[in-house]
């Protein structure tokens, strides 16, 4: 019998990533929810190296980096592929994973720490990916894959903390292409995606929690 586990964290993207693909691959895992402030000898011994979320772990053997993970899920168990079969299509998948894995702090950024230079970024970013998907539904191919669930925290997690913190960064006038593929994602995939109420008050509770001072005496 299989034994398959997931360190992780409810509300994160990269851990949503792992979850994600074990759903197409219909494979049950128990999830082991974990704290950053008190990580369990778990995660530090399963983790050593970078002691952090999300890891697999198939059979007392550990897994780390979401993306990594996706790959190793996809090579193991039954079920539909995620990663493209063609070479050149899968070369180009993992191009594009690169371009958000590159990427994706400055979008983190923008948000908690209001950074200008960040903001310019991301900005960068979303023109680069608007004229990509022109005419496209997906980033590689004509099926949902590899590519497309790196790209969740931009297609599902931006969004979220653009509401949670008043910063608007895609309109539809702006990025009108990536503003459709957003749209077009969420909607195609609400059974693979966590609840967005939940998320959206998660992360409002924790930005209010920053902008609150600390009492003094």
């Amino acid at each position: 019998m299989e034994e398959v586990k997931l360190l992780g964290l409810w509300y994160s993207p990269f851990c949503h990533r792992v979850e994600w693909a074990l759903k197409i691959k219909g494979v049950k895992c128990e999830f082991i929810e974990e704290n950053l402030q008190n990580k369990s000898p778990l995660l530090l011994e399963s983790n050593p190296i970078h002691k952090k979320i999300p890891v697999l772990i198939h059979n007392g053997k550990s897994i780390c980096e979401s993306m990594v993970i996706v790959e190793y899920i996809d090579e193991t168990f039954e079920g539909p592929s995620i990663l493209p079969k063609d070479p050149y299509d899968r070369a180009i998948a993992r191009f594009w994973v690169k371009f958000f894995e590159d990427k994706g702090s400055a979008v983190g950024t923008s948000f908690f720490h209001k950074s200008e230079k960040a903001k310019e970024e991301v900005c960068e970013m979303l023109k680069i990916l608007d004229n990509e998907l022109k005419d496209k539904k997906f980033f590689v191919g004509d099926k949902f894959g590899y590519a497309d669930i790196a790209a969740n925290f931009l297609a599902l997690w931006m969004g979220i903390l653009e509401e949670a913190t008043g910063i608007i960064l895609v309109t539809k006038e702006k990025y009108p292409n990536f503003y459709a593929w957003r749209d077009e994602y969420i909607n195609g995939n609400k059974e693979y995606l966590p609840s967005r109420d939940e998320l959206l008050a998660f992360f409002k509770a924790r930005f209010q929690a920053a902008a609150t001072p600390p009492y003094s005496n």
